[in-house]
């Protein structure tokens, strides 16, 4: 009798255990189991804008596949994959290994998508260890992310983030303004005008010992005008500007499909990129408009982006492209970006590194925003290590970022741009056409100016690293050689970085 109670209660508790094990079991398979509709685009911004208030950043790897599958079907399905090994931005050619994990990726998308390579839509990079794809099944997502060959899936035709899709203040505007004459003095020759600004830094003085000549700035941003003939190939060496070029090209495709090859062209429609390439190299010209600081260097400009949020699957794709052709380019010492997002974008991050490996000294923009934005932060890419974060500060007796500004942890210099007590005061540049000016400012022109300085150190020293060239940077700074909290090495004296 006392057997058959032991071998009932054995029986009982293997029965219990057994569905123990069941339920868990069940419960583990609803866990992976996502709804069959995706989520809305207020749902995927609320999440968003979450993330970045509670962690001051967003990114797409901490979210699972159902919240990427959803922003991949408001986001025209193209999907960014990068994939080798940890942090391997890019590769040389005829590298086997790489091609085979890139293959497998491939075949994972086309076995997952029962979709025939005839039919598939791909755009493959030739530098960068990246590629864009159309993916339309929850389940290729999944699938990607078992592959130890991903690095990261971006959803980069997701533009939907509605809290910025507003133009930041020092954004698109090609509209001319009338400037106080207290805003800026002259110079020779025929009463060229010098900012206000260049004077807090020194700039002026520095010209008697280095204007720029030999070296060569890449500018990213909107383009330049073609109707502001001082930033073209004859007017470039106007007054005591010359011996130097202009070049212009376009990366930005204006097209609402992501697989389009519709180039822009290399001319600015924005406004900003021709005020930043005024801001850094226009001609000490003798036509009584402004000067720029590196005023004898030599200009790249590419329109890359439509306005300065980067907040667009082809203004990222240009940005990228932008970075990896002046990467390839032997003259080209310093990159200026004043253009940004909120949070990290894959293949321009990997295009950022691309472009530092060969030498780049690259200044990236800490952010100029409205009111919703500013409380974001610095923005990238100045968030990489491999940035020079810039933003600006106004003119008062303590360190103040200007109204619009952003600052932080990860700026490492300012430049002086607005009036104390945000009164009405900004550096005065180029118009969008001959013979208009206009005013521009936040951390976008405060990030050209130092281009424009980091460009007649390395005209005064041309066998310099970048690295030295960045230390003179910072020894010619305020606060060197410590560092503020938000903003960096603080002010530059342009004159003490030449001597």
């Amino acid at each position: 009798m006392k057997k058959m109670y032991t071998l009932i209660m054995l029986v009982i508790a293997i029965i219990i255990v057994s569905c123990s094990k069941d339920a868990i079991t069940d419960s583990e398979s609803e866990a992976v189991q996502f709804p069959e509709e995706p989520l809305t685009i207020t749902q995927i911004n609320e999440r968003i804008s979450e993330s970045i208030r509670t962690t001051g950043d967003f990114y797409w790897s901490n979210e699972d596949a159902h919240f990427l599958w959803s922003a991949l079907t408001h986001g025209q399905h193209v999907l960014t994959v990068g994939y080798g090994n940890e942090g391997q931005s890019f590769g040389e050619e005829g590298d086997t290994d790489l091609e085979n994990k890139k293959n497998s990726l491939l075949a994972t998308i086309l076995n997952e998508e029962h979709v025939t390579k005839e039919d598939f839509k791909l755009k493959e990079d030739d530098i960068l260890t990246v590629f864009d794809a159309e993916v339309t099944k929850l389940e290729t997502i999944i699938a990607l992310r078992e592959s130890e060959y991903v690095r990261y899936l971006e959803p980069n035709g997701y533009n939907q983030y509605t809290a910025i899709q507003q133009k930041s203040s020092s954004g698109c505007d090609t509209s001319a303004d009338s400037i106080n004459s207290a805003h800026y003095s002259t110079i020779a020759p025929n009463n060229a005008q010098v900012s206000w600004h260049f004077d807090a830094h020194n700039i002026r003085d520095a010209w008697n010992i280095s204007t720029g000549s030999g070296v060569t700035i890449g500018l990213i941003d909107t383009g330049v005008s073609k109707t502001q003939s001082l930033l073209n190939s004859v007017g470039i060496n106007d007054g005591y500007s010359s011996g130097r070029f202009v070049q212009k090209y376009g990366t930005f495709i204006d097209s609402n499909w992501w697989w389009s090859s519709n180039y822009d062209g290399p001319h600015d429609k924005c406004g900003h990129g021709t005020a930043m390439g005024s801001t850094m190299a226009a001609p000490r010209n003798d036509n009584g408009m402004p000067v720029g600081v590196a005023y004898n260097s030599n200009l790249v400009a590419y329109r890359a982006t439509e306005d300065v949020l980067l907040n667009d699957y082809h203004e990222r794709k240009g940005v990228s492209q932008a970075l990896k052709d002046l990467g390839d380019r032997s003259d080209v010492k310093i990159i200026s970006m004043s253009i940004g997002y909120v949070w990290s974008i894959g293949n321009i991050k990997d295009a950022v590194r691309y472009a530092y490996s060969k030498g780049k000294l690259i200044f990236a923009a800490g952010g100029t925003s409205t009111s919703f934005t500013n409380g974001f932060g610095v923005i990238f890419p100045a968030t990489m290590s491999e940035t020079v974060a810039v933003t600006g500060v106004n003119d008062g007796s303590s360190y103040e970022r200007c109204d619009t500004c952003h600052s932080g942890s990860k700026i490492d210099f300012t430049i002086i741009m607005e009036g104390d007590n945000n009164t009405s005061k900004a550096p005065p540049v180029l118009g969008f056409n001959d013979g208009q000016r206009r005013y521009t400012g936040g951390s976008s022109v405060a990030t050209a100016t130092t281009a424009g300085i980091a460009a007649l150190i390395w005209s005064k020293y041309p066998s310099w690293s970048r690295t030295q060239v960045l230390n003179r940077l910072k020894q010619s700074s305020e606060f060197y050689p410590n560092k503020n909290s938000s903003f960096g090495y603080g002010n530059i004296d342009a004159l003490e970085a030449v001597q």
